[in-house]
């Protein structure tokens, strides 16, 4: 009896130990077959199964990873990855799948790094090379990019992917024409390849070749939905604004979570005239994204539109708070404050404008009308005179300079900014009419008539006495 037990416990044990082994393998093998299915909650159950079951299967880890990263989880994926590297330092798909997962989190550098080790152990790692240069096109390495790139297309010159990823390289280098050939070559080895043609329409750009492309990536990827807001886009170039918002509209039916979708369909209704429309888009715009400065700059703009200014400089102000260099926001408020009566604070809004902008002269021509309806003749004179320097087609700046230098008794100088103006535009009905009221002072009678004749013809109302007084 002793021997028969002795016997059937040893069975016993082997048997169980085969068991074990089976379970491990079997738990991989189920976990693969649900991430090919996209289970990939079920398949990080099954592989943490076969981990807890074998510690030291790196390729359980591996996988694992890439379940985790498929499912959102890169952290995760990243410590899955670099358990599984630990326990093989030779495994040249967990330093690639580790290089993927770091690029995706903004880690450029980490994910060259591991891409090049990949490399280092597989010199034959033709993704590895792709996705290097990808990474180098995107830290500004165009050169060391494209001989990544062009290593991956030597080793394998069926990668559609590479093209793909030299012809952004290109499209970043401005060879237009090379990154539309790559992209062509792409989609010729995969005819079905939606982001070739999406690429293409981007660099194709405003064109009816663009649109084409774009509609191409949507008959092969209905869900597709960066390749409808680039369609909308075009479209809206092309004058086509129905067409546009259809386009913005699908897009946001397919992801409800795009703020630039909402955002440019509020810019097309806006267009269109539908105030309020524009305004509900924008708004959503800023509920996806609060972070969103335009949004808040183009629905303060809507706001303004209305009559609404209190809300719009609400809006501007929000803007600023987001992006503190956005000058069109500070002086958009301040034309706003401008048109409230608020001088000063108007003042203090075109000139942080002009500190985020130097050479922005409407904000000088603001500040310097500001100025002049407080009564500050030097430094309004100062503001057009910096208008003039930075645009000299800037007819208006030399009314307002003439006007002023007129107010300080500088009449011959300006005279010589009214004729200016009336040079650059020679229907400024104003130029004319305060160039006469100066030759009238001087004694031109002439001159005064003949250019009161000429504001009234353009339409200048209010001139009948001024004419009255000098075409006698």
């Amino acid at each position: 009896m002793k021997k028969i037990v002795i016997v059937f416990f040893v069975v016993c044990i082997a048997a169980v130990m085969s068991a074990t082994a089976q379970t491990a393998e079997s738990y991989f093998a189920a976990g693969l077959e649900k991430a090919e299915k996209g289970l990939y909650k079920e398949a990080i159950t099954d592989y943490t199964k076969s981990i807890e079951l074998s510690p030291q299967a790196a390729n359980a880890y591996s996988n694992r990873g890439l379940a985790k990263f498929s499912f959102g989880d890169k952290e995760g994926a990243i410590a899955d990855y670099t358990k599984a590297i630990e326990l093989n330092p030779q495994f040249a798909d967990a330093y690639y799948s580790r290089g993927l997962a770091k690029f995706s989190f903004g880690d450029k550098e980490g994910a060259i790094a591991d891409y090049s080790k990949a490399i280092e152990l597989n010199p034959q790692y033709v993704e590895a090379y792709s996705n290097r240069g990808n990474a180098k096109s995107t830290l500004g390495d165009k050169a060391g990019a494209i001989a990544d790139i062009n290593k991956a297309i030597e080793l394998n010159p069926h990668f559609a992917d590479a093209y793909i990823n030299r012809g952004v390289a290109k499209f970043n280098l401005g060879d237009n024409k090379g990154a539309i050939a790559d992209y062509t070559k792409a989609i010729e080895l995969n005819p079905q390849y939606a982001k070739a043609y999406y690429n293409r329409g981007v660099v194709k750009s405003e064109t009816n070749g663009a649109l084409a492309d774009y509609t191409k990536a949507i008959e092969i990827n209905p869900q597709y939905f960066e390749a409808y807001f680039n369609r909308g886009i075009v479209k809206h170039f092309l004058r086509d604004k129905d067409g546009a918002i259809a386009d913005f509209t699908k897009a946001i039916e397919v992801n409800p979570q795009y703020a630039d979708a909402y955002f440019n369909r509020g810019v097309v209704k806006s267009d269109l005239g539908d105030k309020n429309a524009a305004i509900a888009d924008y708004t959503k715009a800023i509920e996806v994204n609060p972070q969103y400065a335009n949004a808040y700059f183009n629905r303060g703009t809507v706001q303004l539109n209305l009559g609404n200014k209190e809300a719009a400089i609400a809006d501007y102000t929000k803007a600023i708070e987001v992006n503190p260099q956005n000058a069109d926001a500070y002086f958009n408020r301040g034309t706003v404050q401008l048109n409230l009566g608020n001088k000063e604070a108007a003042i203090a809004d075109y000139t942080k404008a002009i500190e985020v902008n130097p050479q922005y002269a409407n904000a000088y021509f603001n500040r310097g009308t500001a100025k002049l309806n407080l009564g500050d003749k030097e430094g309004s004179l100062a503001d057009f005179t910096k208008v003039i320097e930075l645009n000299h087609q800037f007819a208006e700046a030399y009314i307002y300079r003439g006007n002023v230098k007129s107010a300080l008794g500088d009449n011959k100088s300006s005279i010589a900014d009214f004729t200016k103006a009336i040079e650059l535009n020679p229907r400024l009905s104003d130029a004319y009419y305060n160039r006469a009221i100066m030759y009238g002072q001087q004694g031109k009678l002439k001159l005064a008539c003949a250019d009161l004749q000429r504001a009234k013809e353009l339409g200048l109302n209010n001139v009948a006495a001024a004419i009255e007084e000098f075409c006698k």
